[in-house]
């Protein structure tokens, strides 16, 4: 039997309640059935990411894998999807798969990731790289982005109403510009959709792999609005903000072959619904509140202005 990780079992009972408790209690019994199931032993500590844990084993052949075990959620179905289609083209290998029981059984890599890179340009290059080599046909039965359009406009309109917030009209209008334009019609691409440094690891088959996709159909540009969302922290400092986030963009766009104005876009985006998710829920990074929350609050803020043409 496994050992939950404490932090994995008490995130997951913060967030999923009595569900997720119930789900803990069965894990180390459903992670034993699968390692006989696909006749693997337990081969290091476990680990795990947000909705999941990460147990390092090795089949009777002696090859090093991994069995990935995550809460059932929505968010977590297509994983194994994204990965059967890219055949380890930019991402880890997908050797077998549970649906039943989310699971899967994928290639091992190293823990490093590409946030502990501390070359920007070099980060945004290997993202760009990698999303250029998942933009792929998607397959058949995916979620489409382009159906979340009305979400998402709607929470646009909802958040500026209800909220107290700094992003202006300017701002606000691009984003809406973005989602009419832009989300509403988009290709049937197979994209990441969670594409930041902290899901790019280092591996041994090829430098930097990709893990932890949403599997969804959609424009490329979307993988690089995420990205550019997720590295605004590594921004906060900088002497001049919208440079050095229009040159990750750039180098992003370039390594990518995106359209950088679509990529600008598709970022400003993502950066004005995390302005309003920070007002409303807060940041993972600062769930406490106070004087940081207001702080990066109003630096998403500040961001989202810096995007907007």
């Amino acid at each position: 039997m496994i050992d939950v990780p404490d932090t994995f079992a008490e995130a997951t009972v913060a967030r999923e309640g009595e569900p997720g408790a119930v789900w803990l209690g069965r894990l180390p019994g459903v992670v034993s059935a699968l390692l006989e199931q696909w006749g693997c032993a337990p081969d290091g500590a476990v680990r795990h990411g947000g909705v999941g844990v990460v147990v390092p084993v090795r089949a009777r052949d002696g090859s090093a894998a991994v069995l990935k075990v995550s809460f059932p959620h929505p968010g977590n179905v297509h994983e194994p999807d994204a990965f059967a289609a890219w055949r380890g083209r930019g991402a880890v290998r997908l050797y077998e798969r549970d649906d039943d029981r989310f699971a899967m059984l994928l290639e091992r890599v190293r823990t490093a990731t590409l946030a502990e890179v501390e070359d920007g340009d070099e980060v945004a290059t290997v993202a760009g790289l990698l999303s250029r080599r998942l933009a792929v046909a998607a397959p058949p039965g995916l979620p489409r982005l382009q159906d979340r359009a009305g979400e998402w406009e709607a929470e646009l309109r909802r958040d500026a109403e209800e909220l107290t917030h700094r992003v202006s009209d300017r701002a606000l209008g691009a984003a809406l510009a973005t989602v009419r334009e832009l989300a509403a019609s988009q290709p049937d691409t197979l994209v990441h959709g969670d594409l930041h440094p902290r899901n790019v690891l280092r591996a041994d088959r090829e430098p930097w792999l990709a893990v932890d996709p949403k599997g969804q159909v959609g424009d490329p540009a979307y993988d690089g609005g995420t990205f550019l969302k997720s590295r605004a922290l590594a921004f906060l400092e900088a002497d001049d903000l919208r440079r050095a986030a229009l040159r990750s963009l750039d180098v992003f766009s370039e390594a990518a072959g995106l359209d950088p104005v679509r990529l600008r876009r598709w970022a400003q985006l993502h950066a004005v619904q995390a302005a309003f998710w920070g007002r409303r829920h807060g940041f993972r990074v600062t769930r406490a509140g106070g004087a940081e929350l207001g702080r990066l609050v109003a630096f998403a803020e500040q961001f989202a202005q810096t995007l907007t043409s």
